[in-house]
């Protein structure tokens, strides 16, 4: 007595164009696919992001546009010359050798506050 097996009636699997081992044969692989690209070209082609067009600057602090070379010249002039007060007050504190640094940057300040007063002298009208 022999048992009678019947096939089942299964379509066979659509054929689509996809080849089953191209990275795109889904949406997720498509986009994996593409963030692998971009990490390669990170590494790899680093000029690309040197020679790339910087973003707009947007500066945290501003001078405002209104004031005049004149004002704003003063107002640099002023804040050197309390940078330098700062720093001569401070070196008298301080170890000799830390001292001399102090000393030296308040130089470097008094040269630009020099700096600041000639181009002041040459926006201001003459008498």
């Amino acid at each position: 007595m022999g048992e009678h097996h019947e096939k089942a009636n299964t379509p066979p699997p659509p054929e689509t164009d996809i080849d089953p081992t191209s990275p795109y044969a889904s949406i997720d692989s498509k986009k994996l696919h593409e963030a692998a690209d971009r990490a390669l070209d990170h590494y790899l082609k680093p000029a690309a992001h040197i020679m790339a067009p910087t973003r707009s600057y947007e500066p945290m602090y501003l001078a405002n546009p209104v004031y005049d070379t004149e004002s704003l010249l003063a107002n640099a002039s002023e804040t050197l010359g309390s940078v330098t007060e700062m720093l001569n007050n401070f070196a008298a504190v301080l170890d000799t050798s830390h001292r001399k640094t102090a000393l030296g940057i308040a130089q470097i300040v008094m040269l630009s506050e020099l700096a600041v007063n000639q181009a002041l002298d040459n926006v201001q009208p003459v008498a």
